[in-house]
C-alpha cells in the first residue's frame, strides 16, 4: 500500500515515516508540507492511503480531504489530529479514521488498517460535529490531468450547463464536477441565485440594472468575461437579490 504523509512540521513527519518503516505491507511514497502540495503530489503519485494533518496553514486538512476526493480513484484518508474530544466523538461516529497525536505505533497500525475512503457527504458531517470549519476557500478544477485550485475569493459566478459548472474567475473560466445545488448550499453566505442556473458572488456586484426589455440584471464590479445574458435576474430571485445587496 502506498502512503503519503501530510504535515506541516518536519518532525511529524519523520516521526510517521519511521513508524511506516516498521509496518509490513506499507510504503511510504511521498511527504507534503501543505495541503496543496498534497493535492498536487496525490495526483502524480496516486497513493492509497494519506496520512494528513488537520491543522495546517493555507489549505487544512479539512479542505484538502474535499480536493483529493474530487480524484477519479480518491486515497483512504487518516487524520492526524490534537482536536478534542468534539472531533474524536464526530470521526467515532461517522467512521472516519484518524490519530490521535502525539501518535502511537499501534493505534497508527490499527488505522491503517482500517483506512477508508470519505464520501464528501461524511466528511463534512464529520467536521460540522467535530465543530472544525468545513466551507471550502477554493474549488478544484480537472482538466488533461492535473488539477487546478481556483481561490473562492477569486470567483465571479458558477453557471450551471447540463451536467458541468463552469467557474468564472479572475484568471478566466474553468469546469468544476461539483453541482450547483451543493454550491449553493456551501457557499451561501458569499453567493447569491440570480436565476435557476447561476450563483454570484455577492461582493462582486455593483449594482442591479433594467434592460432594453424591461428585464433585471446584475453589473459586475470587475471586467469579466461574463456574457450579460447570464446575469439576468429571474422574477423569482430578485428580492433576494436586492435583500442581499442591501445586506439584509
Amino acid at each position: 500500500m502506498k502512503v503519503l504523509v501530510v504535515d506541516d512540521e518536519q518532525p511529524a513527519r519523520e516521526r510517521l515515516r519511521q513508524l511506516l518503516d516498521d509496518e509490513d505491507g506499507y510504503d511510504c511514497v511521498g511527504e507534503a508540507g501543505n495541503g496543496l502540495d498534497a493535492v498536487t503530489l496525490c495526483n502524480q503519485l496516486q497513493p492509497d492511503i494519506v496520512l494528513l494533518d488537520i491543522r495546517m496553514p493555507g489549505l487544512d486538512g479539512i479542505e484538502t480531504a474535499h480536493h483529493l476526493n474530487s480524484q477519479d480513484q480518491p486515497p483512504a484518508i487518516v487524520f492526524t489530529t490534537a482536536y478534542d474530544e468534539y472531533a474524536i466523538d464526530a470521526f467515532d461516529a461517522r467512521a472516519v479514521g484518524y490519530v490521535l497525536k502525539p501518535v502511537r505505533r499501534k493505534k497508527l497500525a490499527t488505522a491503517l488498517a482500517q483506512a477508508s475512503r470519505l464520501a464528501p457527504s461524511t466528511l463534512q458531517a464529520a467536521a460540522s460535529d467535530a465543530r472544525i470549519e468545513s466551507t471550502r476557500r477554493h474549488v478544484c478544477s480537472r482538466a488533461h490531468g492535473e488539477l487546478k485550485l481556483i481561490p473562492v475569493a477569486d470567483i465571479y459566478c458558477f453557471r450551471a450547463d447540463q451536467k458541468y459548472v463552469t467557474v468564472d474567475h479572475k484568471n478566466g473560466q474553468d469546469l468544476i464536477d461539483d453541482s450547483l445545488k451543493m454550491l449553493a448550499q456551501e457557499f451561501s453566505g458569499e453567493f447569491v441565485r440570480i436565476h435557476r442556473s447561476v450563483l454570484v458572488a455577492v461582493s462582486r456586484i455593483a449594482r442591479i440594472e433594467k434592460t432594453g426589455d424591461g428585464r433585471s440584471r446584475v453589473v459586475l464590479r470587475d471586467n469579466s468575461q461574463v456574457d450579460d445574458k447570464e446575469l439576468i435576474i429571474s422574477r423569482r430571485h430578485l428580492a433576494d437579490v436586492r435583500r442581499r445587496l442591501k445586506g439584509v
